[in-house]
């Protein structure tokens, strides 16, 4: 470690000594609270084992489980030995989940298990994975997690730098392709800055961590609390009443919003008049009706936001009311601009592609060299979102460019052309296109619209169910729609913006 250099676990070191008998992370499946120095012990100990077992400095450690402390103990360890993480969303299906791994070659793999019986389906197609840990102590058929701790073990740790990568997430499949996104120290330690700043979080908040580990949204909130010395509680899986009820024993005052989560929350506390007023800040994608309702009740602020997991969750913000609609105004640590085709800043006003400069920047698309130098060219990362400013400098989100259309149903990324290339598997297909429509509980869900081969019958359930049984099923379309024909463009594509202005609308079922 040079003498610039900090890492993630040199904040695991530095809370130890700052904050030794706060509670660190409450658990609140099995009700344990961890101290900082707890975390610290326990982060030294799975991080000797990791070196005695083989894992070395740059080796992937790849994690399949819900959100668990001892998930969050990876991430410390492996900061510790300078091992890259690769949270695997279990959302995804076994070839989906087969595919992140294999790209990323990990040593070892550690498994919910729940998820064990997944994962052994694939495991004769995993060859890089020597080991196979259980993530809870105790459960499963793996190794065991408290087995793969060395308490007694002397930390012989190598050096890392802030550059170093830290994690690898993988973003949804561009042109049917996932991309991993390579975080480094640096990227995962500005953030925490950053998010400490804008919202004004401290040491005496208290996070509920509702978003999966996987997730850049979840990922980046629990690590940026810790990091502030605030209270991690621990949530396995979201389930809207019991939120509640955290909310208002453990003083919650803030977490990260995708719809409809904070809805659910809001009528789930109508419903048990229980106290949410502790919790002050709320920040995310949600309706302005959802939005004024929280605000109302609590007092507290709502904050607007643009980001991906390239710009380490985080670009620009602010408060809803402070202009409605908009997602704020850029970050203290970040340059963000709107581009023309040209890589040449547009006037405010007009739409461009965002992108941003700055240290949250990722470090690149893992072993994708041409993905790299494509979306960095000119010293940009250019996003694939259009965008606009307005006079007073904040930003409006404008969708995606058209090569790079996204659907976002819930918070989850849904790239249409990996979605399309399931369904053209289908023998009764002839051609597709899907798209995202305006969706009464999502906000944006996924439809199809599909021509049928000659001669051949398909109900929308059974193709609904055939995409599900094939990628995420948080992939498959909601609607699907059969026709006889499609718009076409004057070089034979269809047409996509002409389809989803025949086809597209709000849907009610």
């Amino acid at each position: 470690m040079g003498l610039y250099d900090f890492t993630f676990y040199d904040v695991v070191n530095r809370n130890a000594i700052c904050y030794p008998n706060r509670p660190a992370w409450f658990e609140a499946e099995d009700g344990r609270t961890i101290t900082f120095s707890a975390v610290k012990r326990q982060v030294d100990s799975l991080a000797a084992g990791l070196l005695k077992s083989g894992v070395k400095k740059g080796s992937r450690i790849g994690v399949v489980g819900k959100n668990c402390f001892e998930y969050f103990v990876v991430y410390g360890a492996a900061a510790a030995v300078g091992a890259i993480v690769v949270p695997i969303n279990w959302r995804l299906s076994a070839r989906e989940i087969a595919f992140n791994l294999n790209d990323c070659e990990p040593v070892c793999l550690f498994v919910d298990p729940e998820f064990e019986t997944l994962i052994q389906e694939i495991q004769s197609r995993l060859s890089s994975i020597d080991i196979y840990y259980n993530l809870q102590p105790g459960k499963g058929s793996f190794a065991d997690y408290n087995a793969t701790a060395d308490k007694n073990a002397a930390i012989l740790l190598p050096e890392v730098a802030s550059d170093d990568g830290f994690i690898i997430i993988h973003t949804a499949a561009v042109a049917g392709r996932p991309r991993g996104a390579l975080l480094s120290h640096r990227n995962i330690l500005c953030a925490g800055m950053q998010l400490m700043y804008c919202f004004g979080l401290t040491a005496d908040d208290v996070h509920l961590n509702l978003l999966p580990l996987f997730h850049v949204g979840g990922l980046f909130m629990a690590a940026q609390s810790f990091q502030a010395g605030a209270l991690n509680v621990n949530m396995r899986k979201f389930d809207a009443l019991q939120a509640v009820r955290l909310i208002a024993d453990k003083q919650v005052s803030v977490f990260f919003d995708f719809a409809p989560i904070l809805d659910t929350v809001l009528k789930k506390q109508a419903e048990t008049g229980l106290d949410i007023s502790s919790l002050k800040t709320v920040m995310g994608l949600d309706t302005p009706e959802t939005i004024q309702k929280y605000q109302s009740l609590t007092g507290g602020v709502f904050y607007s936001l643009y980001g991906q997991t390239e710009t380490s969750s985080l670009a620009t913000w602010g408060p809803f009311n402070d202009r409605p609609g908009s997602a704020g105004k850029p970050i203290p640590l970040a340059q963000v601009a709107v581009l023309d085709d040209n890589d040449q800043m547009v006037a405010s006003g007009e739409t461009g592609e965002i992108a941003m400069r700055g240290p949250m920047v990722f470090k690149g698309y893992w072993k994708l060299e041409k993905d790299t130098a494509l979306a960095f060219r000119n010293n940009w990362h250019h996003t694939g979102d259009l965008g606009r400013f307005d006079d007073d400098g904040f930003l409006w989100y404008a969708g995606r460019k058209a090569e790079k259309e996204l659907i976002k149903p819930g918070g989850e990324n849904v790239y249409p052309a990996e979605v399309e290339k399931i369904i053209l598997e289908h023998p009764a297909i002839e051609q597709t296109i899907v798209f995202g429509v305006p969706d009464p509980k999502w906000k944006e869900g996924i439809k199809a619209v599909c021509i049928l081969k000659p001669a051949h019958r398909l109900e929308a359930g059974d193709l609904i169910e055939f995409v599900g049984s094939r990628i995420a099923r948080f992939k498959k379309p909601q609607y699907v729609d059969f026709t006889d024909k499609l718009p076409i463009t004057p070089g034979g594509g269809i047409d996509r913006a002409k389809a989803k202005k025949l086809f597209g609308g709000e849907q009610t079922g």
